[in-house]
């Protein structure tokens, strides 16, 4: 992007465990597909992603580990400077949303009242182990929740717009363009999206357990 300095630029951390879709989701965006830069001192793809907004364009440098979490953590270099973050588990492992709350503090310990978004990827696959009614981490953290299903782009732009206007400072800022996505691998079953919304929803408007500590 030779224009980044007169782009309004963020660094989004994007973490979770190994496997849950980070990579795969990321790289849908196709300026972030083609344009990802290295970093091999940290193991880290940087993919800018850019968003045309109603108040100009809007670029994100999406930092993704490129696997090294699976090595144990992520050294604090990868989160210094993160303005926003979105952290990932997999709907169909349930392993990977009870790890989300050791994400986030490593997060929060280097990156203090950033705009975070938790993402519940896989939602595609009908075998869900991780029902909406049991997510419940971004409700006691106050973060934001979204599904997501990057093969098929369900819901791709969403937590890119949440976090753009609580960048920007600006809660009615919308996308006039769709993203620049590569086209769906494959398509969501309507019945089962309809149902994954309606269990989301009833799982928002049920009052939290009490005494269940992180999850």
């Amino acid at each position: 992007m030779t224009q980044q300095d007169n782009i309004p630029t963020f660094k989004c951390v994007l973490a979770g465990d190994g496997g849950t879709g980070k990579t795969t989701y990321v790289k849908r965006h196709m300026t972030g597909e083609f344009e990802r830069k290295y970093v091999a001192t940290l193991g880290v793809e940087i993919h800018p992603l850019v968003f045309h907004t109603n108040r100009g364009a809007i670029l994100f440098n999406v930092w993704d580990t490129a696997g090294q979490e699976k090595f144990g953590g992520l050294r604090d270099g990868y989160y210094v400077q993160g303005q926003c973050a979105i952290l990932m588990f997999d709907t169909t492992s349930r392993v990977t949303y009870t790890n989300i709350p050791s994400w986030h503090r490593d997060l929060v310990r280097v990156c203090q009242n950033i705009p975070i978004v938790l993402c519940g990827s896989k939602v595609d696959i009908k075998d869900r182990k991780v029902r909406a009614r049991s997510i419940t981490f971004h409700r006691k953290m106050n973060l934001q929740y979204y599904d997501i299903s990057a093969k098929s782009n369900y819901n791709f732009e969403k937590p890119f717009l949440w976090l753009a206007r609580k960048l920007v400072g600006d809660p009615n800022l919308q996308f006039i363009a769709m993203p620049a996505l590569l086209p769906p691998e494959i398509k969501m079953d309507s019945n089962w999206q309809q149902q994954v919304e309606k269990e989301l929803q009833e799982a928002q408007e049920t009052a939290l357990p009490v005494d269940e500590g992180d999850i």
